[in-house]
């Protein structure tokens, strides 16, 4: 009777520890859906490290001269300092 009861035990644990690995929490294809997740991520996170990098640049810019603050103002907001004429040329 023991005999038998171990390579049964065997079997389960082997067929159990095999399961596992096609469809369980570490299976292949739930490693291969997390990857392809990862890479999204990462692809995401660079985007949006460009766009932090782009601020930066822009406050950094900001903070060291008036004339970046002087030509926002003007393109943005429509400045026009004393005794300038402004004209608006309109397309057809």
């Amino acid at each position: 009777m023991t005999s038998r009861v171990v390579p049964a035990v065997l079997i389960v644990l082997l067929v159990v520890i095999h399961a596992q690995l096609w469809i369980g929490r570490g299976s292949l294809p739930n490693v291969t859906a997390l990857q392809r997740k990862l890479e999204t991520q990462q692809a995401a996170n660079a985007k949006a490290k460009l766009a932090n990098d782009q601020l930066a640049s822009e406050v950094e810019d900001l903070k060291a001269g008036l004339g970046t603050v002087e030509e926002k103002a003007r393109l943005e907001l429509g400045m026009v300092k004393p005794n300038e004429i402004f004209v608006q040329v309109s397309p057809q």
